[in-house]
């Protein structure tokens, strides 16, 4: 019985290896696009691509990357300071003071995230209409 069970636990991982290990193969450029010959091409999408402006695409995708980290960044605090607002507006217990403050922190909050969700957009937009 243990013999089986360390046979099944084998074919599963075996499998698992299979399966989550990409294979890749040696892509070469066919003729007639701007990189024939060339085997250090990652897919044949690349093929189509210029030597020259393969760089350019690479920073768009770093520049990219960068401002989806830091939008990603901006609306983590933004959820996370609504959430304290939400808390701090729930235990003011009538007090004025601390509701008026807890209110300003959450309308403060909702409109960085709107600001930055919208920065997101317009960059994004005039990224891919430039590249």
């Amino acid at each position: 019985m243990r013999s089986r069970l360390i046979a099944i636990l084998a074919m599963i991982v075996g499998c698992l290896g299979v399966v989550s290990s990409p294979v890749m193969a040696a892509v070469s450029c066919p003729e007639g696009t701007p990189r024939h010959g060339d085997s250090s091409v990652k897919s044949l999408g690349e093929c189509s691509i210029p030597k020259d402006e393969a760089s350019r695409y690479d920073l768009m995708n770093k520049v990219t990357v960068v401002i989806n980290v830091i939008v990603g960044v901006v609306g983590i605090v933004s959820v996370a300071m609504i959430v304290l607002g939400g808390i701090s507006y729930a235990t003011s217990q009538g007090d004025a003071a601390k509701a008026k403050k807890a209110q300003n922190t959450i309308i403060y909050s909702v409109v960085g995230l709107l600001i930055s969700l919208l920065a997101f957009a317009i960059v994004n937009f005039v990224l891919t209409s430039i590249f």
